[in-house]
Parts: C-alpha cells; sequence; structure tokens
C-alpha cells in the first residue's frame, strides 16, 4: 500500500526515523544497515513495507529496493517475524544474507543473535531456490566450494581438531579465498589452528 515515503529527517534513532510528509509524521522501523545508509540532512527517502496485524500497523523502511525484498522473503518464511528479519538485516548486509542463503550457509544466519539451527535451516531450505531465480546466482561454484568445505572439515576432524572450531577457521579461508581447492584449505587451517 505504502510504497516510499520521503520527506523531512525529524528523528534518527538506531531502529526507527520520523519522516515529516506534509505535516504528517511517519515512525518507520529501520535496521541497522539502513542507519548506516541514511546521509547526513534534512531530507529522506525511505523504501517502505507496511505489516498490518490485527492489533498494529506497522512501517519498516529500507535504504534501496533490493533490501526491502530480501525483508519480504524472510517474513515469508514460517517462524521469521519481522523483528527477527530486521534483525537478521541489522547483523548482516543483504548482499550476506542473499550470498548465505544461496550458498546454504547456515553458520552465517546462525551467527544472527535468536537465529538457532532450525530457523536457519528453514530459512535456508525455503528461500534458496527462490534467490537463485530471482538474483540469478550460479548454484554450481556452491556445491563445489561446500564439498571442497565438508571434505577439508571431515580431514580436519579425523587429525583430531574439534568440529567447531576447525569450522570457524576453514570458513574465514574459504571466505578469503572462494577457489580453494581441499588441499589449500587444510594447509591454511592448519597454520591457524
Amino acid at each position: 500500500m505504502i510504497t516510499h515515503i520521503q520527506g523531512k529527517l525529524v528523528e534518527k534513532n538506531l531502529t526507527d526515523v520520523v519522516i515529516d510528509c506534509n505535516g504528517l509524521g511517519y515512525l518507520i522501523n529501520i535496521s541497522l544497515h539502513t542507519y548506516s545508509q541514511i546521509p547526513d540532512g534534512d531530507y529522506l527517502k525511505l523504501y517502505t513495507y507496511l505489516q498490518v496485524k490485527e492489533d498494529s500497523h506497522s512501517l519498516f523502511g529500507f535504504s534501496s529496493k533490493a533490501e526491502r525484498e530480501i525483508f519480504k522473503l524472510l517474513i515469508s518464511v514460517s517462524g521469521v517475524g519481522a523483528s527477527t528479519a530486521r534483525t537478521m538485516l541489522s547483523s548482516l548486509s543483504p548482499k550476506q544474507v542473499r550470498e548465505g542463503i544461496a550458498h546454504g550457509d547456515a553458520a552465517l544466519m546462525q551467527s544472527v543473535k535468536g537465529i538457532g539451527a532450525k530457523t536457519a535451516a528453514r530459512v535456508i531450505l525455503d528461500l534458496k531456490d527462490k534467490v537463485l531465480k530471482i538474483y540469478d546466482i550460479d548454484d554450481v561454484s556452491t556445491i563445489k566450494n561446500n564439498t571442497d568445505k565438508d571434505e577439508a572439515l571431515s580431514a580436519l576432524e579425523v587429525l583430531g581438531f574439534a568440529r567447531k572450531q576447525a569450522e570457524r577457521v576453514v570458513d574465514k579461508i574459504v571466505n578469503n579465498q572462494p577457489d580453494a581447492n581441499v588441499e589449500v584449505i587444510i594447509k591454511e587451517a592448519l597454520k591457524n589452528l
């Protein structure tokens, strides 16, 4: 119903802003990502999503249409409400959320406060195909990287390293060197464990 609001920025907080639009003040809930994108000045335009519930109407504002689309995808998942989606977009950039879902990176999703293993798995399961289709992300390379990562983790476990500790180190290596093969991942991990 309300696709964007532009007007004079009256109040700016970490979690919300008030925009005066022709004498009418709108309280708009925002993520930390949007907060960081708001320029200094009097004038502001935010893309919005109006959530209508039985007992309230809430406006959520976003600095870009892309962030709003990710938010809409997230709240379409059973068990993920607007506050959880906003927390995800406060902890991770829209691009990180999108790529985390596309690559099936449950660890990244779980790094967000309040997101457990079940919710992370549900988000990935429900949205992976949509994200791959909408954003035209190539799934072939992600499968290869996940296979190399899994093989490296298995090898490190056999060598006696704790799974959690090894996973953190391997995740960093894979993020920094996406094309690294199993041998490279294991060698780099051994240097950091």
